[in-house]
């Protein structure tokens, strides 16, 4: 593998860093180039190109808008031997802590930047002399992603993906040091298909698809009485609300942040364009961010009206993950939030 690097990076020399660790599929590991240190991620299964392309294409969407810190990518090269390993820069993070304000502000702005851009576009329509197709941002007016991305905790095709890393300065892609315990990171494929109405995309591509899985496995009948009552319902949270379409995380849960010395970085994306709130459900649900974020945010981007019952129909949705991926352990959450939001 270290020759095929060699080759595909262009650099004579490939000096492993000592920064490596190991997962139930996925290896990690930082190597030392001629042009500096990057961080390496290797997956032997058929699946890892599509895995790597989407991280890929979310972390470049991401990076193009200058709003939040993200590992830079270099390349995914595929193996000689089979798998895939995907190269990206390598950064010194630590635990979240004094970026916490920060990370608030900076997330907001990556939702509001899709919506700004569609501002100035209207503007340049308006300009005398500056017609369609003469602006040079580019403005994304439906919800979904160009390419299938994974998402952590989300078996949605029962493809299992963990990185562990744990070096030096604590914290490394995928995966989060408490209390010297290793959370691993699950990711799966999930589809992104293009639609213009965000009730349409979430109900179908998210909801709709975690319930066809707990109905196959597990058959249950409470379930799919209530799902039966609540997709009709859905509509109804979202009476008002202006939803334009903002680039997502997809995945931000508290082992997906950390911090460098100049401010806060969010890695292993499962991007899409949605709905701004959506990202704020598993935020809440495993703790990892303090008020001070979550102020910075919402100073940036008020609650709308109903923003309580939707975050609990985006909880719904992890919930239902956990429960497909975990087992009965979450059926009790999945069936009490169905039944709250039916009240």
């Amino acid at each position: 593998m270290e020759a095929k690097l060699k080759k595909e990076l262009g650099t004579a020399m490939l000096k492993s860093t000592g920064h490596s660790g190991g997962g139930c599929i996925s290896e990690g590991q930082s190597y030392d180039t001629d042009t500096g240190r990057v961080f390496v991620k290797i997956n032997h299964k058929s699946e890892a190109k599509q895995m790597f392309d989407g991280e890929m294409a979310s972390l470049e969407a991401i990076l193009k808008t200058d709003t939040i810190k993200v590992p830079k990518s270099v390349k995914v090269i595929e193996l000689d031997t089979g798998g895939c390993v995907f190269v990206m820069e390598h950064l010194d993070m630590r635990g979240l802590n004094k970026y916490s304000k920060h990370l608030g502000e900076q997330l907001a702005d990556l939702h509001l930047h899709n919506k700004r851009l569609m501002e100035t576009f209207e503007k340049e329509q308006q300009t005398v002399g500056k017609g369609a197709g003469q602006s040079d941002v580019a403005v994304v007016g439906k919800f979904g992603f160009s390419v299938p991305t994974c998402c952590g905790y989300l078996p949605q095709v029962k493809k299992i993906y963990c990185i562990c890393i744990l070096g030096e300065t604590g914290l490394y892609y995928g995966c989060l040091v408490f209390k010297s315990l290793l959370f691993l990171i699950f990711s799966s494929l999930q589809r992104n298909e293009w639609q213009d109405d965000w009730v349409t995309f979430f109900s179908q591509q998210r909801l709709q698809h975690q319930l066809n899985m707990v109905e196959n496995s597990h058959g249950d009948r409470e379930a799919r009485e209530l799902w039966a009552k609540l997709q009709l319902k859905i509509p109804q949270f979202f009476t008002d609300v202006e939803i334009v379409p903002a680039l997502l995380h997809g995945d931000l849960w508290g082992g997906n942040v950390s911090e460098c010395t100049d401010g806060p970085v969010i890695f292993d994306p499962a991007s899409f364009y949605g709905h701004s709130e959506f990202e704020l459900g598993i935020a809440g649900m495993f703790g990892g961010f303090n008020r001070s974020f979550y102020s910075a945010y919402h100073e940036k981007i008020p609650k709308a009206p109903g923003f309580a019952e939707r975050n609990q129909l985006y909880q719904l949705y992890h919930y239902l993950n956990h429960w497909n991926h975990f087992g009965g352990g979450y059926r009790g959450s999945s069936i009490g939030i169905m039944k709250n939001l039916m009240k």
